[in-house]
């Protein structure tokens, strides 16, 4: 069985929430910004959870080969997209650290 690609929810309270870019405080950008992140964390966690689950179900017979390889390229792949966003935030932390003021 082949799970639909969903995307990400928007709460409508998130969608009355928003102002012009320039009104946002510096706190609130990283409060929205680490908030952004651990949801993603959870994520990619929860597809990692699903993956066991499923190789567990098909040790016992209750899932199908199929099954525990889309789980498990469901997980590398988040996995994979969150080790790549990581390392583009710290590239771009380096080069602001590297700016001369």
């Amino acid at each position: 069985m082949i799970q639909q690609i969903t995307s990400i929810p928007v709460q409508p309270a998130q969608i009355n929430n928003i102002k012009p870019a320039g009104e946002y405080s510096p706190s609130e950008v990283t409060k929205s910004f680490g908030d952004f992140l651990q949801q993603a964390i959870e994520g990619v966690s929860a597809q990692e959870q699903t993956a066991q689950a499923t190789t567990a179900q098909f040790m016992v017979g209750q899932a199908d080969v199929s099954q525990v390889m889309i789980a498990s390229e469901q997980a590398q792949l988040s996995l994979q997209l969150t080790t790549q966003i990581r390392n583009r935030v710290v590239e771009a932390y380096q080069e602001i650290m590297r700016m001369q003021l």
